[in-house]
């Protein structure tokens, strides 16, 4: 839907794909990085997946790092440089060619449909 825009990307940020649930010194699950629900993170937990998230986009499409390490060393975090100072694109990771040629397809449900099963569904559930 966005590739052939100059000024606009979605690009996905795989980092947390293969992240495996931090472990404290012992082998047990790393508490330190969960909020007091066990499900939550944590301020600790959320700077890790920040830092990861950042040095996502920062990485080229294709070699984006899939899991997150949880070693609260801020001197992984990458920084951008004169080599490559913008976020990482489909376009500028080299994938997508300026001579870019899409098709038009049409959605396979049209807009209207997902209207009608949305107000469908509200009026089944509140019967």
């Amino acid at each position: 839907r966005y590739e052939a825009r100059e000024d606009f990307a979605v690009v996905m940020q795989p980092f947390f794909r293969n992240t495996l649930l931090p472990l404290d010194s012992n082998g047990k699950p790393d508490l330190s990085f969960f909020a007091a629900d066990c499900f939550h993170f944590s301020l600790r937990g959320y700077a890790e997946m920040a830092m990861a998230l950042w040095n996502n986009m920062l990485e080229p499409v294709g070699e984006k790092q899939t899991y997150n390490n949880f070693t609260h060393d801020r001197s992984k975090l990458k920084c951008p440089n004169a080599e490559k100072p913008f976020l990482s694109t489909l376009r500028n990771s080299g994938f997508r060619s300026s001579d870019l040629v899409l098709d038009k397809t049409e959605p396979s449900v049209p807009y209207w449909a997902a209207i009608v099963t949305a107000v469908a569904g509200v009026l089944v559930g509140s019967l």
